[in-house]
């Protein structure tokens, strides 16, 4: 009995998806780019898909708490995003460091890096605890926040920040994994911590028979948990020669020059993230102007937009990899004609995404928040931000090609200009002085994402990345 056209094209995707899954394929500098697109972005994507979930499945239980706990974890968050910068940063300089030395076959000189990088991570993460356990109610209060979200908030905040050594580790480790070609090590680490939250986040928020649980800040031990089992999964890989990258006893020693070239190229990415997650943080405090209601409804659209931003950043990472391992094999041509296609592939996802969002805005930000004015802010939010999805589809996947150069220095001037010089100003006119008030905030995230895909694209033409030594 004959096989049809469509059964053996199906077993055929299904044989590529399970090498993706189980990480069997190691070599993305030869053979067809769909295919190496492909095995790295699968793992990449799957391991955004959970991260997304876990974002909105999170808020969806710290709704039923009301208004105000919403509104504590998004200026929670927003305070963690300037967290999220210098774990970006390190990530973006661990995975060109990595990946270069992958592709110039140099797998003890990656080792190094990798450990070089959990000694910054570490330094870094016990001053932000400090700060962060110590002066959580003033924080929230420069944030804007309401005593009464103060005094019903603070503890998430002390959880999440006081752990925050997990979250950081977790950047970092899956940094390396990527830049190796491991890709499906990091979406294992990250189901598992994730995973794991899911299950005692509702435990640990509401309590089970008798336990009345702790309430907000039982979601904050609840990833703090999952997180710090994500973080010992990979170390476990990383320490038994599991993966690509085997950290033994010569590689645990400090080495000043690798953490000093590490550094210098994760300075450029830190300074790009916290640029953008600066700015956001503007935007929120711009945002709580209008009320907690506001607020609420803004992180719920904010929720609902991670669910499919991070799958699209599983693409942005794989073009990061691709780049600097094709040009570690000395192919900066493979590097271009990579990012390219990786371009093409976000596009038509989040343009598919967009339209979905644009139509059924009411029913999905209704279903984490059915009230009138929660509802209403959360519709607009969501329907003016993923209006610009096409054009962010190519602005991250260009910019952390960029990044997985080596090359953070460019991204990051973009940022300022684009972000600090134009959403920021932008954004307090229009919602403070016009009549469009908060959709003012919205029409400048906007009016910013397009110009930032513009301008890196026209930069990335240039070429000059190919060039860059790390």
């Amino acid at each position: 009995m004959k096989t049809s056209a469509s059964e053996n094209t199906f077993k055929r995707f299904y044989s590529n998806f399970r090498i993706a899954v189980l990480g069997l394929e190691k070599d993305f500098v030869s053979g067809s780019i769909d295919r190496a697109i492909f095995m790295l972005s699968v793992p990449m994507i799957l391991e955004m898909v959970m991260e997304s979930l876990f974002a909105v499945v999170d808020v969806f239980f710290v709704a039923k708490l009301g208004v105000e706990a919403v509104a504590a974890v998004g200026l929670t968050e927003a305070m963690i995003m300037l967290m999220y910068a210098v774990c970006a940063g390190l990530s973006m300089g661990v995975t060109a460091m990595v990946s270069r030395r992958i592709g110039e076959k140099k797998n003890k000189e990656a080792a190094d890096v990798a450990y070089q990088s959990i000694l910054i991570g570490v330094f870094i993460s016990l001053v932000i605890g400090i700060v962060g356990v110590v002066y959580a109610r003033d924080l929230l209060r420069l944030m804007g926040g309401s005593e009464e979200l103060i005094r019903g908030g603070y503890r998430f905040t002390q959880v999440l920040m006081g752990g925050n050594v997990t979250i950081m580790l977790l950047f970092i480790l899956n940094a390396v994994y990527r830049g190796a070609g491991d890709a499906s090590i990091a979406m294992r680490a990250l189901w598992v911590s994730n995973g794991l939250n899911l299950v005692l986040d509702p435990l640990f928020i509401f309590g089970i028979g008798a336990w009345d649980g702790f309430g907000l800040h039982g979601a904050a031990i609840a990833t703090t948990i999952g997180r710090g089992v994500g973080v010992a999964y990979q170390l476990y890989i990383l320490l038994n020669g599991k993966g690509v990258i085997t950290l033994v006893k010569k590689n645990m020693v400090f080495r000043w020059k690798i953490m000093t070239r590490l550094v210098r190229i994760s300075l450029g990415g830190m300074g790009q993230y916290f640029i953008g997650t600066a700015s956001w943080i503007f935007l929120v405090r711009i945002i709580s102007h209008f009320g907690s209601d506001a607020m609420a409804g803004y992180t719920i659209a904010i929720r609902i937009i991670v669910f499919t931003i991070l799958p699209a950043w599983g693409i942005s990472n794989a073009a990061a990899t691709l780049v600097g391992q094709n040009l570690g094999a000395d192919q900066p041509q493979r590097a271009e004609q990579s990012v390219w296609k990786c371009a093409v592939y976000n596009m038509i996802f989040l343009f598919t995404v967009s339209v979905v969002f644009f139509v059924f805005a009411d029913f999905l930000v209704s279903i984490f928040n059915a009230e009138g004015v929660v509802l209403q802010h959360g519709v607009n939010a969501l329907r003016y931000i993923c209006a610009g999805y096409v054009f962010y589809a190519y602005g991250m996947v260009v910019s952390q090609a960029f990044n997985g150069a080596g090359d953070t220095r460019t991204p990051t001037i973009v940022n300022f200009f684009v972000y600090w010089m134009l959403q920021i100003p932008l954004a307090y006119v229009l919602a403070m002085f016009t009549t469009f008030e908060i959709k003012g905030a919205y029409i400048a995230i906007l009016a910013a994402e397009i110009l930032l895909a513009i301008v890196i694209v026209l930069l990335f033409r240039k070429g000059r990345w190919k060039l860059v030594k790390v």
